[in-house]
């Protein structure tokens, strides 16, 4: 079941401080197990669907399960979900004293969230000696038999409807190899590699192959994200495997070089007034046709290292005298200012200061920088919010400010320069796509992690229990319970 959106809760002013802490996340893991699994997928009866409860018209039933344990010895995957965490029980006879509950938690991480890429494309990057746990696995393996391992195989997942087709002794044609997620079937080349596995590995039934491919699929995935771990804790210190995603660990490992100590916003009104001057970038094309050729590199990067707020939050006491032009673009006072202003006529095909609104007829909003019914965005806005450096830009090109109602003052410097041209520096280096957009990831999440909606936050609860205090009967009940899903009666 689905909780509510998240309830925001602003730190207390003894707790208004941010820096880096999980000192603990520098220690690797010591376990870690890479799994997959293989689905037949039956077809539903569509007169046996429960339409109330029934969200999914295609059933996955598991088959086949492959994992890989990888071991560190320390010195003396509903579709959408991050992660979910199973606490489990000791093994030991639950009347003895010594019976310890929870004492082993087990986190499920969807490997995707780090590394945004297919397998097939991970391993295609990864230098073939650093196959290790691949190489070990299949040690007694000719070379001839061992590269056929190395990339990832192929499989006719929306064939397999039944396990009596794992009986089959050859293997599907290649029109059955269709994906409905691709809309067509394999290539010619992945299906001749396909055959060549067949053939090479004298398999016998599409068990066989299934178990095969499979177990090279865990593998790959095994010595792909141990290479990833490992030169996580060689560039930033920390170990990957302690987070959810890779914004999450960005964000940790850009703390711990920065060693930058926020203060958390304690007034509601600078929350909301702050959320107000969110409204994303503006790109078109007004007229039919344009044509330009114009790029620039790191743009997020450079803006990343400018001044940003870190400290010292307060209202101006003088808000109507205050100098927009008097401030330096690298002082160590920064401003964000609320004012209405008017724009001309030569501002038509890309206009200042968009606003986000929803257009006619339209139930969302989105950012609008053309005419409308409503907020003509050439016209006069009231309490715009705006950083300083914007609002000169605007004056420079003809906008008049009449009037400033408020005005945010807090302490800048550029606390995230280091970190940016760190992954600057690892993206130079980079000897693949997958790194080169790996570091540019590791950039520009960051800046995703400090504008974070954690309003949209949802608690999601897995029961296997109706009735009790903490039954999925209770939890229906609760006012922030906005929706359930029934995977099977309970």
């Amino acid at each position: 079941m689905r909780a509510g959106c998240h309830f925001i809760r602003l730190p207390s002013e003894n707790n208004r401080w941010l820096e880096f802490s999980n000192h603990r996340n520098q220690e690797r893991v010591p376990f870690v197990v890479y799994a997959d699994l293989e689905c037949v997928l039956p077809k539903t009866e569509p007169d046996k669907i429960d339409v109330p409860t029934s969200y999914a018209y295609q059933r996955h039933e598991a088959f086949s399960i492959g994992y890989y344990v990888h071991v560190d010895l320390l010195p003396m995957t509903k579709e959408k979900y991050i992660s979910f965490t199973k606490h489990v029980d000791s093994t030991k006879d639950k009347n003895k004293k010594n019976f310890q509950r929870n004492c082993v938690k087990l986190r499920f991480i969807d490997s995707y969230k780090f590394l945004n890429a297919s397998l097939d494309k991970l391993a295609s990057y990864l230098d073939k000696d650093k196959l290790k746990i691949v190489r070990s696995e299949f040690s007694t393996l000719s070379d001839e038999k061992l590269v056929l391992l190395t990339r990832k195989g192929v499989f006719p997942y929306e064939y397999i409807d039944c396990v009596e087709k794992l009986q089959d002794t050859r293997l599907p044609s290649r029109k059955l190899f269709f994906s409905s997620l691709t809309g067509d079937t394999v290539s010619k080349s992945d299906y001749a590699h396909a055959v060549n596995v067949w053939q090479r590995f004298s398999i016998r039934t599409l068990g066989e192959y299934s178990d095969l491919y499979l177990k090279t699929d865990v593998l790959l995935l095994a010595d792909i994200f141990e290479n990833f771990r490992n030169s996580c804790v060689t560039s930033y210190g920390l170990d990957p495997a302690h987070y959810y995603t890779l914004p999450d660990f960005t964000w940790d490992a850009m703390l711990k070089h920065t060693r930058v100590r926020f203060e958390l916003l304690t007034d509601i009104d600078i929350v909301m007034f702050i959320e107000r001057g969110i409204r994303g970038g503006l790109s078109q094309c007004s007229d039919r046709y344009a044509q330009a050729n114009n790029k620039m590199n790191n743009l997020y990067g450079w803006a990343m290292c400018q001044p940003l707020p870190y400290a010292e939050f307060r209202w101006v006491e003088d808000a109507a005298n205050f100098d927009v032009s008097a401030i330096a673009p690298d002082s160590s006072t920064g401003y964000i200012l609320e004012y209405p202003q008017r724009l001309h006529d030569r501002h038509t095909d890309l206009p200042f200061c968009p606003m986000r609104d929803k257009p006619p007829g339209k139930r969302e909003d989105k950012l609008l920088a053309t005419l409308y019914d409503k907020q003509p965005t050439l016209y006069d806005k009231q309490r715009y919010v705006i950083h300083y450096r914007n609002l000169r830009q605007c004056t420079r090109h003809g906008l008049r400010v009449t009037k400033i109602p408020r005005v945010l003052q807090f302490a800048q410097f550029a606390w995230l320069r280091d970190y940016i041209e760190l992954n600057t520096q690892f993206r130079t280096r980079a000897k693949n796509d997958f790194e080169k957009n790996l570091y540019e990831l590791m950039n520009n999440a960051v800046i995703g992690k400090t504008m974070e909606n954690v309003r949209n936050y949802v608690d999601v609860k897995l029961l296997t229990k109706w009735d009790e205090q903490y039954g999925t009967e209770a939890m229906i009940a609760k006012p922030i319970s906005t929706a359930a899903a029934f995977l099977r009666k309970i």
